[in-house]
């Protein structure tokens, strides 16, 4: 009986090991310069069975200098779904300068990230973002 639950144990784990597996999408990211000359630095990473991004650090676009945001630990991607090959979706995206929140869309290939954002039929090009090694 032991052997059996340790069988169908195992069975289970090995099952669940692609669940609990890092997607590519993982990590840092430097954000483009936005409206008012600022960028940042993002950490994406699961948030229950979906996928966010956290804005950990800002700067200063002309000088590099770090800038002391009121936005640091704030969300800034969330409710994100890996939909296979690079693609990301069904969640939101806020842009901290103009203060909206877009229907987000993004794409994933290598070192860069694509993003962008929907309100209705208006959309903004986030720009493409850079894993920061």
């Amino acid at each position: 009986m032991k052997r059996l639950i340790a069988i169908f144990m195992w069975v289970v784990l090995a099952a669940a090991t692609p669940a609990f597996a890092a997607d590519p999408i993982f990590g840092m990211w430097k954000t483009i310069p936005d409206d008012n000359g600022k960028y940042g630095n993002i950490r994406i990473a699961p948030c229950g069975d979906k996928i966010c991004g956290t804005l950990v650090a800002s700067f200063n676009a002309s000088d590099n200098s770090p800038y002391k945001s009121k936005n640091i630990g704030k969300k800034l991607i969330w409710d994100m779904v890996n939909q296979g090959g690079g693609n990301y979706g069904g969640g939101k995206v806020w842009s901290p300068d103009r203060d909206k929140v877009y229907k987000g869309k993004l794409v994933l290939k290598g070192d860069k990230l694509t993003v962008r954002g929907c309100i209705l039929f208006i959309c903004r090009d986030g720009g493409v973002w850079s894993r920061v090694k």
